[in-house]
């Protein structure tokens, strides 16, 4: 009866010595994996197709998630209280890199920490935003990719679609940096192309539908710079502008998807491709965010809304056809 018992006890305690040994093999193996921590402000079409091409380009560069490496993606819906959390969380967690989609998102994890590098994902300026020294030797823990629009381009396209217009008016939050900045840009662009311009600014998304009320009465085209905001209600921003027939020219592809007229954008997806690529050279080793330039990108593509140009009664001159993307309804 006693060696029955011996048996059991043996044979229990070498099943836990086995499961033990197992399990702290399994944790050496994921300790060895490293982790990208990734913080996105906010869901909308051109900030989730940065992060698909994020983590496209780390698997271009060799780091697929739940293979070799970890992903640990936090999204802050664009609460600002949750920023500097979901920042502490992904260093909690050991991440080897840091990367933000858009600048609220950046700023909260450079105000967690100096020392984790950190790849920035679609930030317009990153100097007045205080994340660098410059763009040639952004100087810290931070590089990245910069989602700086070809505003001269996007005005000089739409005064070709609409050679009759005369005003625009410009629609941009109050709380987005990045916005402020390009809103300044496209301000001097207009003017020199003889337009007249008009500021709306929005505190917040509730305001958004009576604001383009007003300004779609007041100005024959509305103007949209990089920001998370207004690209969050694009719908509500479109509906509204049909009602008068007023053209949108945005900065992003995926908003002219969405109902704009045109563009002369960056491709999110391929601008997260690059983002992913330069966290890929931070974690093998093959760059240094204090020496590494922030990547611009030096062209855009034209994106013409055919749908939306029908709906307005907007003939598009057939050389800008022959050059550009098009979407929406009937388009490949």
């Amino acid at each position: 009866m006693k060696s029955k018992k011996l048996l059991a006890v043996l044979t229990v305690l070498v099943l836990f010595l086995i499961v033990s040994f197992f399990t702290e093999k399994n944790e050496e193996v994921k300790e060895d994996r490293p982790t990208v921590g990734v913080l996105q402000f906010v869901s909308h079409p051109a900030l989730d197709e940065i992060y698909r091409g994020i983590q496209d380009g780390l698997k271009e560069s060799g780091y697929k998630d739940g293979e070799n490496m970890t992903i640990v993606f936090q999204n802050g819906q664009a609460d600002q209280s949750k920023l500097s959390t979901m920042s502490q969380q992904l260093i909690d967690k050991q991440s080897d890199v840091l990367i933000g989609i858009a600048t609220p998102a950046a700023q909260a994890l450079a105000n967690s920490t100096s020392k984790l590098p950190i790849v920035l994902g679609a930030i317009t300026d990153p100097v007045s935003a205080g994340l660098v020294e410059s763009n040639e030797k952004p100087g810290r823990n931070i590089t990245g990719v910069s989602d700086k629009s070809p505003v001269e381009a996007q005005f000089d396209l739409a005064v070709k679609l609409l050679p009759k217009a005369a005003s625009v008016g410009i629609l941009y939050s109050s709380a987005e940096e990045n916005s402020k900045y390009q809103a300044a840009e496209a301000e001097k662009a207009a003017k020199a192309l003889g337009l007249t311009v008009k500021s709306y600014v929005v505190p917040s998304s509730n305001e958004i539908a009576q604001t383009v009320q007003v300004m779609s009465s007041e100005v024959d085209v509305i103007y949209i710079p990089t920001d998370n905001t207004i690209a969050n209600a694009m719908q509500t921003v479109v509906n509204e502008a049909d009602k008068t027939k007023t053209p949108i020219i945005p900065s992003v592809d995926t908003m002219v998807e969405e109902g704009g007229l045109a563009t002369v954008g960056i491709n999110q997806y391929e601008l997260g491709i690059q983002t992913g690529k330069m966290a890929a050279d931070i974690l093998s080793g093959k760059s240094d965010p204090a020496t590494t330039p922030i990547y611009t990108f030096e062209t855009g593509d034209i994106i013409i809304n055919e749908a939306q140009a029908k709906k307005l009664g907007i003939t598009v001159p057939e050389d800008i056809l022959s050059e550009a993307k098009l979407v929406g309804t009937g388009s490949d």
